[in-house]
């Protein structure tokens, strides 16, 4: 079966990092591009970033580009999502998502183009 398994989501101050991770079960990751997403109460859902097979493109959002950083283990089976400068506004369930592709260097934040997701991570940013 196959599966995917955020952890590290947390409570954390404003302007404070946290490390969001990403483990795959049942299949390894060195075939698939990943995609982080997250959605808040009462909004869309929003991809944040993604990565490709190869670890050599990564893609963010706006709103966290300078901030967030994507990087993958595939000897671990694992993707993490460093997230640095915490704000408010980025408190949401977060999701991790794969898609198997041939090409090493694409992917994108679209997140129709997923086959696999997540349960989720709850990151909340408060004082």
């Amino acid at each position: 079966q196959l599966q995917l398994v955020e952890s590290g989501g947390d409570l954390v101050q404003p302007g404070g990092p946290l490390r969001l991770s990403c483990a795959a079960s049942g299949f390894t990751l060195e075939q698939y591009a990943i995609g982080w997403f997250r959605q808040a109460p009462g909004k869309e859902r929003e991809g944040v970033s993604c990565i490709s097979k190869s670890g050599k493109r990564t893609t963010y959002a706006d709103s966290v580009k300078g901030r967030f950083t994507l990087s993958r283990d595939n000897v671990k089976n694992a993707v993490y999502l460093q997230m640095n400068s915490l704000r408010p506004e980025d408190t949401a369930v977060y999701r991790c998502a794969a898609h198997r592709t041939l090409f090493s260097d694409s992917c994108t934040v679209v997140d129709q183009w997923y086959n696999y997701w997540g349960q989720g991570t709850q990151v909340t940013v408060s004082s």
